[in-house]
């Protein structure tokens, strides 16, 4: 019994040895430390609470810190919210979240730091959710998000939302194009998750071993292909002839989306304010996630629109926008202008009268 342990364990490190020589400069270590949390009417994914735990690929190692409500802040936030607080919600993917970014300089991190250093008693809470579309983040926001009373509500917009969006199926378009909810449950993952975090070592293997991130990462993304292929065979069929249309039926659904918050935010309150967070190709080159009809129905209703032309553009080709290997998210300098850019637009809303809002020990 004691030679076949040892043979398994040279068996493993000749596998891991041969990983990490052949294929270690293109697998990342991004463990995703999802599991399932009951936001009111929804069941949605989290970041596991009271988490501490490090992603790492040829680019650099980065540390990741989750509070007791699931989200990459190192304090708590009491409820209800402390007088005199001006308290922000950021929704979005891993982007928001902060992959590949050092805690303190998410967007989110470096919007906080911006109002505080402009004279303002600013909370922002990072509720970033790797895998997140559209569809979640306003789910969370209604069901969950509401409660921390945020004054406003930043969402990071990114590409892969419209697939996202499709995927999750919460939100459905009616025949005359009205926005309605015929799913409350979207877990994908995490039954899988759970019961892998249960056993002993497999946290370390996620962080650690580049042959164990190499098998779950391709198991991840067949997974999520499959998804994505039964979510667009669930489409109407006028809308899934051809590759166009889909991508029509995709954009409608993203605006509906957005309607749906900045009406949501509006009738409570709150500000909202959409971030156009730039996609890549090359590491230097960008472009817009927003497309021209999404980007009128954001700003048509949500309160303001960072547009990729007007923040990012400027520096693409001059600066690093993207990580240049791992998954390419955004690096530290593009979420610093995302963050500035926020903190400013907050600015010039102070100047603007606000609306009077309503007190609340709970919900807003």
């Amino acid at each position: 019994m004691g030679l076949l342990v040892v043979a398994c364990l040279l068996a493993a490190l000749l596998v891991e040895a041969g990983v990490r020589l052949t294929l270690g400069d293109r697998i990342v270590l991004f463990p995703r430390y999802h599991t399932g949390a009951d936001y009111g009417e929804f069941k949605l994914r989290m970041l596991r609470p009271n988490q501490q735990f490090h992603h790492r690929s040829r680019d650099g190692e980065w540390e990741f810190r989750i509070n007791s409500a699931g989200l990459r802040n190192d304090r708590e936030f009491a409820r209800p919210k402390p007088p005199g607080v001006f308290r922000v919600l950021c929704l979005g993917d891993s982007h928001t979240q902060g992959y590949e970014v050092r805690q303190e300089h998410t967007y989110a991190a470096v919007l906080e730091r911006f109002l505080n250093t402009n004279g303002w008693r600013a909370e922002v809470i990072n509720a970033g959710v790797s895998g997140f579309g559209t569809a979640e983040q306003v789910a969370y926001l209604e069901s969950e998000g509401v409660k921390w009373q945020p004054d406003a509500v930043v969402l990071g917009f990114f590409a892969n939302d419209y697939e996202d969006n499709l995927k999750a199926g919460l939100f459905q378009l009616a025949d005359d194009g009205a926005l309605k909810v015929v799913k409350r449950e979207h877990l994908p993952g995490v039954s899988v998750q759970d019961k892998l975090y249960s056993v002993p070592g497999a946290k370390w293997l996620g962080e650690h071993s580049y042959a164990y991130a190499h098998l779950f990462n391709l198991v991840w993304e067949q997974q999520k292909a499959r998804l994505a292929a039964s979510a667009r065979a669930a489409v109407p069929v006028e809308s899934a002839i051809a590759t166009r249309a889909v991508d029509e039926h995709e954009t409608r659904l993203a605006a509906a989306l957005l309607e749906r918050l900045g009406g949501f935010c509006r009738s409570h309150g709150i500000k909202s304010l959409v971030l156009d967070l730039p996609q890549t190709d090359e590491r230097s080159a960008a472009r817009a996630s927003l497309n021209p009809a999404a980007r009128t129905a954001a700003e048509r209703h949500c309160d303001g629109v960072l547009a990729y032309a007007a923040i990012i553009q400027p520096f693409a080709g001059v600066a690093d926008l993207h990580v240049a290997h791992g998954q390419r998210h955004i690096t530290e300098f593009t979420h610093t202008l995302l963050g500035v850019a926020a903190g400013q637009r907050m600015l010039a809303w102070r100047a603007q009268p606000r609306p009077t809002l309503p007190v609340s020990g709970g919900t807003r």
